[in-house]
């Protein structure tokens, strides 16, 4: 579903993408109408450089984030550091030689980050147009299942299959994992009326 402006209704509701091709082919949910607009360009998923201090050493790690996403001191997101991922809080954000309390993450130059205790789960999730990377903070043995709905970063999702820091990836239905082994969660949103 996305939000545009119907051309017979003459106002913005829900539209439901039908096709997806050069142009996507949506209805309108209130009359009905058919027809095609343009496809929206996709966000383009930015590496950010970050600090990562923990107790006493401090790691050059990265972040992924969308260009159009808004990052501030404070925010808690997730920090890769080689085959790690921890969960990192925002000390400090650099914009060039400034320093900011929040900036579009295409300005940002350098984040300045904590470790927190708690495991960062990244998941990458397929809205039918575009694909949405998440971050959820959980306990090192929160249980993720296959198949599953969760919460992450404020959005309801299904998992199709888990990738695994130590081993292959989780397909099957059912199959659960702990989240301090989980190294990418797969799924989509759940969307409660499309279920059949």
């Amino acid at each position: 579903m996305i939000s545009i402006v119907c051309p017979v209704c003459k106002e913005e509701c829900e539209h439901q993408v039908l096709r997806e091709a050069a142009e996507l082919v949506v209805q309108c949910s209130e009359c009905g109408q058919v027809h095609r607009i343009p496809k929206p360009p996709e966000p383009e998923i930015l590496t950010i450089k970050a600090i990562v201090s923990r107790e006493t050493e401090s790691m050059v790690c990265s972040v992924e984030m969308l260009d159009d996403e808004t990052v501030s001191l404070g925010d808690q997101i997730a920090a890769e550091c080689g085959d790690e991922v921890f969960g990192v809080e925002v000390t400090g954000i650099e914009v060039g030689a400034r320093r900011v309390r929040h900036a579009k993450a295409g300005k940002v130059t350098t984040l300045w980050t904590r470790g927190i205790e708690q495991v960062v789960v990244k998941a990458s999730i397929h809205t039918g147009r575009t694909t949405l990377p998440l971050y959820q903070t959980a306990e090192g043995e929160d249980e993720f299942v296959v198949g599953e709905t969760y919460t992450f970063g404020g959005r309801r999702i299904r998992i199709s299959h888990i990738k695994l820091r130590d081993g292959p990836v989780m397909r099957k239905e059912g199959w659960k994992t702990v989240a301090r082994r989980v190294k990418r969660i797969y799924g989509y949103l759940d969307r409660g009326y499309d279920r059949r």
